[in-house]
């Protein structure tokens, strides 16, 4: 038997089953069966008894017989099958809604099983739904392993007899004769961290004999999946600094002096000079610089943007900026447009909703040169974009694009171009320790000098009058508010506020003349959204009713409150993202969040989070903590993050050993010619698509 065999000639499979776990679990291997691990484990030797049930919720096995099997047809084609459980304290009945005629094959009354799975009461009478049955011993001698695997299931696999317990007993078959596993760490690691070889890991994972060989196992394998995701990001950064040529930009000329000279609009901060060091040194080292940078929301980025490609200018070259919405493009075109007033530089904005003339019109100029900097939407790696000599590419909130639609970048410059993406979502420590890996990531953790931080507020719906007296009282002095719901119209599935009725709530408040609102949502044409947004922005209306698509990129500093609506629906991030459209003026800003009376615990969590701190970084770890990572090396870059067994908060140690382990490896022996293992991993791992090497 070998990892690579079929599993459907594993004893106790057969071609029906095994259909049935390609289907719903991908399992199509031994090897594939190997890695389907346990979620939890049954330990077989604390026992429940009927007469002490909890109605608790929580997980119990009991001992006993069964007895008076009696099937109830419920509907055409459809039966239910019940019996009675006796364990000599008390009676439980047992039932199946699915695959009785299976179950009730299996049954035999009088037989002592072990029963496992969740009890309930149900009219006064104890009840276990579809639960795990084993026949043991009469006499009461059970030499077996004293834990039982719980493996993921589907309805479907019950359905078909692949409950838990059948895929124990498939899997401890597969376990008793286990097939040939390769090692794939190097023995000097082995040793060093004292790690249990790979066969040995795998046979403890199903079946382990104590929780010391579980946690043993459980280490092995978790160092291996972080060990390998360090390799993977550690040897492609080496491998990109040592061979991927870039345009070297060492002139530091007229653009960029002039622009630091007359026109900043105030001090950089520190961290904001800092980060221009890098990525001046990146783009005159000879090699194609690929920086992630970070800053939270109103630290400075764009200015930072702007000097780069300021130097980009200054090497002969073009430079452009992708934003992922048109209301942000725009917002970035006034603002270089601004910012450069006086020096003799070409700023063109290029989006889907400009007429086709004006477009023909961009793109002739920019690809003979005339445009220097170019801001735009997707529209910018459509195939008839053209630059003349494209030096350094800016990605806004580079999260919001596949990375498909980011590669088509690279298409635009016959030498690959100087790529900076940024976001104002910090990536949490914990996570970093696994991204920074393969990627030169700078961080502006300064606020520009006057900036305040928002207070944040958390109210409940009766406490709605005092907030709207609050924002008339903002609004009387002269400054401006958002309201922000999750929902456009009313759905039936979800109660929640909705737009539509909310504007008509905030101007039956706020009536006219007296008030002017404004609404913006994500069915407006691209044409109404700037009318309101710009109407809003020359402070002609006092309130924006929107929903998220203001999140990102809406810079108004009169806007000093931000009123968040059902606030227990958004993320931490979202909620951050929200928060940072005000507080970008001089004066004191505020952040209400409204929620319903009742909230679940990690709404609770989350809202606590955004009134006790406004460091994007602890809200990022907090946020990690709350709903785990996302994938950060798949192409939708959605979902969690690949690894089975590892966890990158509860983990960190290990994180961090197996970040330092590559890293030390790959200075002593860059090729890793010591190392045919890793050379073997790296090289089944090569046409992977790491997102960072296009970003």
């Amino acid at each position: 038997m070998q990892l690579s065999d079929d599993i459907v000639y594993l004893k106790g499979v057969g071609p029906q089953r095994a259909k049935v776990l390609a289907t719903e679990l991908g399992v199509r291997t031994i090897g594939d069966l190997l890695d389907h691990l346990p979620y939890r484990y049954i330990d077989r030797s604390v026992m429940s008894t009927v007469a002490s049930l909890q109605d608790d919720g929580q997980y119990v096995v009991l001992r006993g017989q069964v007895t008076h099997l009696q099937t109830v047809a419920t509907g055409k084609f459809r039966e239910r099958l019940t019996c009675d459980f006796f364990d000599g304290t008390g009676t439980l009945q047992l039932v199946w809604f699915a695959g009785t005629k299976w179950v009730r094959e299996k049954l035999k009354p009088n037989t002592p099983y072990l029963i496992m799975g969740r009890p309930a009461l149900y009219n006064g009478q104890w009840q276990m739904s579809h639960p795990e049955l084993e026949a043991v011993s009469s006499d009461g001698d059970d030499s077996r392993q004293p834990f039982l695997p719980v493996y993921n299931t589907t309805e479907k696999m019950k359905a078909s007899g692949l409950g838990t317990r059948a895929l124990a007993r498939i899997t401890e078959t597969l376990v008793a004769n286990m097939p040939p596993i390769p090692e794939t760490l190097p023995d000097s690691i082995l040793q060093h961290y004292r790690l249990m070889p790979r066969r040995e890991a795998y046979f403890n994972i199903h079946y382990p004999s104590s929780d010391q060989t579980l946690d043993q196992a459980r280490k092995r394998l978790k160092f291996e999946e972080l060990f390998f995701l360090q390799l993977d990001y550690q040897y492609a950064h080496l491998q990109r600094a040592t061979a991927s040529q870039g345009r070297v930009f060492s002139h530091v000329g007229e653009h960029f002096n002039r622009f630091y000279s007359e026109c900043l609009p105030f001090p950089l901060t520190g961290a904001q000079k800092r980060v221009i060091r890098e990525v001046h040194d990146d783009m005159r080292s000879g090699r194609q610089m690929n920086r992630l940078l970070q800053g939270d929301v109103g630290s400075g980025k764009t200015l930072v943007a702007l000097m780069c490609m300021l130097l980009a200018l200054d090497n002969g070259c073009q430079a452009c900026l992708m934003a992922p919405t048109e209301i942000l493009a725009s917002q970035h075109h006034a603002t270089f447009l601004r910012l450069l007033d006086g020096l003799p530089i070409e700023v063109e904005l290029l989006t889907g909703s400009l007429r086709a003339a004006q477009k023909r019109k961009i793109k002739q100029r920019l690809a003979e040169g005339e445009i220097q900097i170019l801001i735009g939407t997707h529209a910018l790696i459509e195939d008839d974009v053209d630059f003349h000599s494209l030096g350094l590419v800016v990605i806004d909130e580079q999260h919001r694009f596949g990375v498909q639609q980011r590669s088509r970048l690279w298409t635009k410059a016959a030498m690959p171009p100087h790529i900076l993406v940024m976001t104002a979502t910090p990536i949490p420590r914990t996570l970093a320790m696994t991204l920074y890996g393969d990627l030169d990531c700078s961080v502006i953790d300064e606020l520009p000098p006057g900036r305040q931080p928002v207070h944040t507020y958390h109210r409940l719906e009766a406490n709605r009058p005092r907030v709207f007296h609050f924002l008339k009282q903002q609004i009387d002095a002269g400054r401006q508010v958002y309201i922000v719901y999750p929902l456009i119209e009313e759905s039936e599935k979800m109660d929640l506020k909705n737009l539509y009725d909310g504007l008509e709530m905030v101007q039956n408040y706020f009536p006219r003349p007296q008030y002017q609102t404004s609404m913006v949502h994500g069915r407006l044409t691209a044409e109404e959204k700037e009318h309101e947004m710009q109407r809003f922005k020359r402070g002609e209306t006092h309130i924006m009713v929107a929903t998220t698509v203001i999140e990102v990129g809406v810079d108004v500093p009169n806007a000093t409150v931000m009123v968040i609506e059902n606030a227990e629906r958004f993320g931490l991030s979202q909620l951050h993202q929200l928060r940072g459209r005000v507080g970008r003026g001089g004066g004191q800003s505020y952040c209400i969040l409204m929620t319903k009376d009742t909230l679940a615990a990690n709404s609770k969590e989350r809202i606590r989070t955004m009134c006790a701190t406004s460091d994007g970084f602890k809200i990022a770890e907090a946020d990690l903590r709350l709903r785990g990572p996302g994938d950060i090396q798949g192409l939708q870059q959605s979902g969690i993050l690949d690894l089975k067994l590892a966890d990158i908060v509860d983990d960190e140690p290990l994180v961090r050993a197996t970040r330092d382990t590559v890293r030390d490896l790959l200075i002593a022996d860059p090729s890793l010619s010591q190392y045919p293992l890793l050379q073997k991993h790296i090289e089944h791992s090569r046409n992977k698509m790491l997102w960072s090497k296009i970003s």
